[in-house]
């Protein structure tokens, strides 16, 4: 199949996704796509390192109490085998990073994680096409002695700001007049005002709110806010022939990321509560490097995993440095 022909039918098929991936949406938010793995994407960057294939580091430092993985579909591993969960729609998978980090840790495990998740989601229920999930800080107690959270995406509609800058940016790879056009950056920041900043900046204040009520319901827990891993490379080396979208909206797309995370991580160290960085980490395994060696898949995954998602290896990539953080190596 033409490389350009692939990217029309992943656009398409990743909107259908996004539109039905679980039930009644939150206004203004954007739901995540399930997986469909097909054939690679064309024109990947080799990366200098292979994907990690060890096992979860050792835990060294010794918890008591229980474990509380709350979080998006990042989170929950949404597309990875194998499915568990005690609700279908949130798309749960043992090879998650917190099913990882409890094995690790011995703790036993409260995965209150789900596609689609916003802010809104940890203390409200949440409907999805199969099942609801009640909201997420019900896990918590006086005997929750680990919090994990990773949340944020939804709110500001990344993986729908990503596949429309894949439908803006077609037309021109189309017709060969791509170089040093950003179609995608264009539309968002029309008139001279940016449009995702203001979702980024509104994520700082629910996450704030947020992190308060997990510390009234878990005084004793630590809580570690865990931030997204690099989805694109920051050079758009790649990018622009694996998911035909321009090298400068690629950048454009990397900056609204990192912009992201910083909030994640101000609010979580103005909260007196611990960050754990898990794009630098990723760097050069974005969905753009070659398949041996990502960690997130492109909208034409060649692993078991949702596009523009992690994979198994994301997931271990992410425990790891959870567990660096929690055993304070990272």
């Amino acid at each position: 199949m033409l490389p350009h022909l692939k990217t029309v039918l992943a656009v398409a098929g990743t909107a259908l996704a996004v539109a039905a991936c679980s039930g009644t949406p939150h206004p203004g938010s954007q739901h995540e796509a399930p997986a469909s793995p097909g054939a690679a994407a064309t024109g990947t960057r080799p990366a200098a390192d292979p994907a990690p294939t060890a096992a979860t580091p050792p835990a060294r430092v010794i918890l008591r109490g229980s474990y509380a993985a709350l979080g998006d579909s990042y989170t929950a591993g949404l597309g990875i085998p194998e499915p568990t969960g005690a609700t279908p729609g949130c798309g749960q998978s043992t090879a998650s990073y917190p099913y990882l980090v409890a094995r690790a840790l011995r703790l036993k495990l409260a995965d209150m994680s789900c596609s689609s998740a916003t802010i809104a989601d940890l203390t409200g229920a949440q409907a999805t096409g199969q099942g609801t999930n009640p909201a997420q800080l019900s896990a918590l107690s006086a005997g929750t002695a680990l919090v994990t959270v990773s949340i944020g995406g939804n709110d500001i509609g990344i993986i729908g700001i990503v596949t429309k800058c894949a439908e803006l940016d077609l037309v021109p790879s189309l017709a060969g007049a791509a170089a040093g056009r950003t179609p995608c950056a264009d539309y968002y920041t029309a008139g001279g005002a940016d449009q995702i900043r203001p979702r980024i900046d509104a994520v700082a204040g629910d996450l704030a709110a947020a992190l308060t009520e997990i510390r009234r319901r878990a005084p004793k827990a630590r809580v570690y806010v865990v931030g997204y891993p690099d989805l694109l490379p920051s050079d758009g080396a790649g990018c622009a022939d694996a998911l035909d979208i321009t090298t400068g909206d690629i950048a454009f797309l990397d900056r609204e990321e990192v912009r992201l995370n910083a909030v994640l991580r101000q609010t979580a160290t103005a909260a007196g509560d611990r960050y754990v960085d898990t794009y630098t980490p990723s760097e050069r395994h974005d969905a753009c490097a070659a398949p041996a060696s990502r960690w997130l898949e492109p909208l034409v995954p060649t692993s078991a995993a949702a596009p523009l998602h992690p994979n198994a290896a994301g997931e271990r990539g992410i425990a790891a440095a959870v567990l660096a953080a929690v055993n304070g190596t990272g």
